[in-house]
């Protein structure tokens, strides 16, 4: 099992898929515990589809597969979405869950438009084009993971000089507000970080799967602690080994796709964080039951009559 690990290590392929992930795992984690908190979990479902029309006009404009090109492409549509969710939802009466429900349908039906069209025009450059709705692991280079790793440091660096902020903004905007912090432009920040985030992962996992890599992270490490710092550590820890993992059965198996394992192995990890997380999990709260109702019991004065009814 060590010289399979230390062979797969040493493969030029796997070694970059494997850090890519594990790059995704750690950003993802860590702005999703801020994404939950603020009960936004689909918020990257929606940018992530929101990714896909920019990939195909990049592809169409330059006529090639270069990846700073289409990640460019990428991130300005999902910054579009971005800006368009927040707009409708502090411009209209529309709900959040149904602006997230109207530009993730609306980005991506223009999306599958667009590849349908590049498919059919008889480039022969367009192939695989399509392999970002569930994400190409395997044509990870080491300039995509140079570039994954700037991307993620930017995006973490930012988070830890305004992680006050950040919490203040997850907890209580309306204290903040009244704090005089600029609720607006924080959220719009805390936003574009996401869509880093996604711009990260959409190579790795497509646009389909991203959501994951945002939202169950964040789920696993909230059953193991309250406190918001202990909880991104955490989360950002169960990101990375639920890509390196995944990268790595991928790599053992045939024809197993990696962006799929990749979260299998981190719904794998909520799983047991569910039953044994320390804070939340089931088998300490049952536990505690337990002990509370024993304590009641036993603190119970005999002496004293039962009456019935309420009063």
């Amino acid at each position: 099992m060590i010289d399979l690990l230390r062979d797969l290590f040493f493969d030029y392929t796997i070694r970059n898929v494997a850090l890519g992930a594990a790059i995704l795992g750690v950003v993802g984690g860590t702005l999703g515990c801020f994404a939950i908190l603020r009960r936004q979990g689909l918020f990257g479902d929606a940018l992530a589809h929101a990714t896909l029309p920019g990939v195909c006009v990049a592809f169409i404009l330059s006529g090639a597969k270069t990846p700073i090109v289409l990640m460019s492409g990428a991130a300005l549509t999902a910054g579009l979405g971005a800006l368009l969710i927040l707009t409708i939802v502090h411009r209209t009466r529309i709900k959040q869950d149904a602006a997230l429900g109207i530009v993730l349908s609306v980005f991506f039906g223009a999306g599958a438009v667009l590849i349908t069209y590049i498919g059919g025009s008889g480039s022969g450059n367009q192939s695989g084009l399509d392999r970002f709705i569930f994400g190409q692991a395997a044509t990870i280079v080491r300039d995509d993971v140079i570039t994954m790793g700037i991307l993620a440091s930017l995006a973490l660096l930012v988070v830890v000089l305004l992680f006050k902020e950040f919490k203040l903004l997850s907890f209580d905007p309306a204290f903040a507000a009244s704090l005089g912090f600029p609720v607006g432009r924080l959220n719009v920040l805390l936003t574009m970080l996401i869509v880093v985030a996604v711009i990260i992962g959409i190579q790795a996992v497509g646009v389909v799967l991203m959501a994951a890599m945002l939202i169950i992270p964040a789920a696993s490490a909230r059953q193991w602690t309250d406190r918001l710092g202990t909880m991104i550590t955490i989360s950002g820890l169960f990101g990375a080994l639920s890509g390196v993992s995944g990268a790595l059965i991928s790599a053992t198996g045939a024809n197993l796709p990696t962006g799929p394992l990749i979260v299998l192995s981190a719904t794998a990890l909520l799983v047991v964080s569910l039953f044994l997380g320390r804070s939340q999990g089931f088998l300490w709260s049952w536990i505690g039951s337990r002990r509370n109702r024993r304590n009641v019991l036993s603190n119970t004065d005999p002496s004293i009559p039962y009456r019935g009814g309420v009063g």
